[in-house]
């Protein structure tokens, strides 16, 4: 049996962190220690005002879309290709459809919270609002779910308005059925012999 010959392992080329006379702790060449940080516009601990998009700007898109059908249309007119003047009409349609759509958000989070806490009929502690889309023109709406201000809380509540005129569409509010008893909460709505709810929907 002929022992095989095992290649030599290629050298590594030496490194400022390696390298012979580099300080202990060296970093490689090109990193500096301490320089991760992360933007601001993404630490979480920094303190800033915050701004739900407004549907306004699809008209942007809207926009867009004229200026290449406006182009398309022309190079249609210019040369009679039926693909120009086709895509010019889907463009033009896209974007009459956005500017439909572009609602103007005029209600926002916290008035949303604010008409909800009106609407709900109970002391509200813990409030959590989410913006959603209604029908075709996908028009937008505030949903917001609300919890009574009492510990655990007792009640809640479930409140859309609509995000454009600020009309509550619909509320509803029952008896909390959250068994908080595991987390060293008595009382409340677990331990109630009976409980109601009460509601408006949604139009």
């Amino acid at each position: 049996m002929t022992d095989a010959s095992i290649p030599p392992t290629p050298a590594r080329p030496p490194s400022a962190a390696g390298a012979p006379g580099a300080p202990a702790g060296a970093s490689p060449p090109g990193l500096v220690r301490g320089g991760d940080e992360l933007p601001e516009e993404l630490d979480i601990t920094v303190a800033r005002p915050y701004q739900v998009p407004d549907n306004t700007k699809r008209r942007i898109a809207a926009y867009c879309y004229v200026v290449v059908a406006v182009a398309c249309a022309a190079g249609a007119a210019g040369s009679g290709n039926g693909g120009l003047l086709a895509a010019a009409v889907f463009l033009a349609r896209a974007a009459a459809y956005h500017l439909a759509t572009a609602w103007p958000l005029k209600l926002d989070e916290t008035g949303a919270l604010a008409a909800s806490a009106a609407a709900a009929g109970f002391p509200v502690g813990h409030a959590s609002a989410q913006l959603a889309w209604r029908g075709l023109r996908s028009r937008p709406v505030w949903r917001v779910l609300l919890y009574s201000a009492d510990e655990p809380p007792s009640q809640r509540g479930l409140v859309e308005l609509d995000a454009v005129d600020g009309q509550i569409l619909g509320s509803y509010t029952e008896d909390n059925p959250e068994d908080w008893s595991a987390y060293g909460f008595s009382g409340g709505s677990a331990d109630a012999s009976s409980g109601g709810s009460s509601g408006t929907p949604a139009r």
